[in-house]
């Protein structure tokens, strides 16, 4: 059974930096799209960055361009989110999802799914 467990959240303050993790288990992934979803309070879940781990090809939402990189580590099965310059507006539960069911990498279409790590950044 595939599992996904996320680790790297915490709280910050603006202008921080934090590194997320997702290690996959339960497969070897080789050609999937694995992605960062994060949802706030109130607020829908929404993509954030996807990577396809055949090539590497990043993807990313508008709202973190330049300040988030996605990359992935083969041999560990683990895919990362490094934020910088976070803020406020950051502050969400933000969930690995592995195996896009669609070209859409950003949207939901995920098959597996961990159960998120949160981040709260400080103002």
């Amino acid at each position: 059974q595939v599992q996904l467990v996320e680790s790297g959240g915490g709280s910050v303050q603006s202008g921080g930096s934090l590194r997320l993790s997702c290690v996959a288990s339960g497969y070897t992934y080789t050609s999937y799209c694995m992605g960062w979803f994060r949802q706030a309070p109130g607020k829908e879940r929404e993509g954030v960055a996807a990577i396809y781990t055949a090539d590497g090809s990043p993807y990313y939402a508008d709202s973190v361009k330049g300040r988030f990189t996605i990359s992935h580590d083969r041999a560990k099965n683990t895919v990362y989110l490094q934020m910088n310059r976070l803020k406020p507006e950051d502050t969400a539960m933000y969930y690995c999802a592995a195996e896009a069911l669609s070209d859409l990498v950003l949207s939901e279409a995920y098959r597996y799914w961990g159960q998120g790590t949160q981040v709260t950044v400080s103002s």
